[in-house]
């Protein structure tokens, strides 16, 4: 792997170990504070860009024997739990469990309501469905920190650069 030229080299080092070192603490704690955030939201009728949606996505995934206020307050308790999971790094396999669980609901509306995510399916989505797509980064952020779980870490070095070395 090449290196940066001269003095720039040393200052390239120490960032990328101090991005091993805190990287994935930084996005456990910050995807924590976005689960948190948008699941207060929900105990707050109109507050949540999403409540529609996730009304009806909720009555669909139920069959309808779920009230709406009961699923959005399950719903918003949930969010805040994985939040507050992450954001203490306590219960994490718990916590990346229930994130799978809620993020496999939050996607279903894709499947459930393509007329309303999409503008022109497959390629053109909504707001809503922006705002479902974007879960894809959340998933890859769950599976980064998943692996971690077990005492897996980042290096600031690669196999290859260790050997070249």
């Amino acid at each position: 792997m090449r290196t940066l030229p001269g003095p720039l080299d040393p200052v390239d080092a120490r960032l990328t170990r101090w991005m091993a070192h805190y990287g994935i603490v930084t996005l456990r704690v910050t995807l924590g504070m976005v689960f948190f955030w948008f699941g207060i939201l929900k105990f707050f009728p109109g507050l949540s860009p999403a409540q529609t949606l996730a009304l009806r996505t909720i009555d669909v995934l139920t069959l309808g024997l779920m009230p709406a206020g009961v699923g959005l307050a399950l719903l918003a308790t949930l969010e805040c739990a994985i939040g507050v999971g992450l954001i203490s790094g306590k219960f994490m396999r718990l916590t990346l469990l229930l994130l799978a669980f809620q993020m496999v609901g939050a996607a279903s509306p894709l499947l459930l309501f393509p007329g309303e995510v999409f503008t022109q399916f497959p390629y053109a989505p909504t707001l809503e469905g922006q705002y479902i797509i974007k879960n894809l980064v959340l998933v890859s952020a769950g599976i980064v920190i998943g692996a971690t779980v077990r005492g897996g870490f980042l290096t600031a070095n690669s196999f290859g650069a260790q050997q070249e070395a």
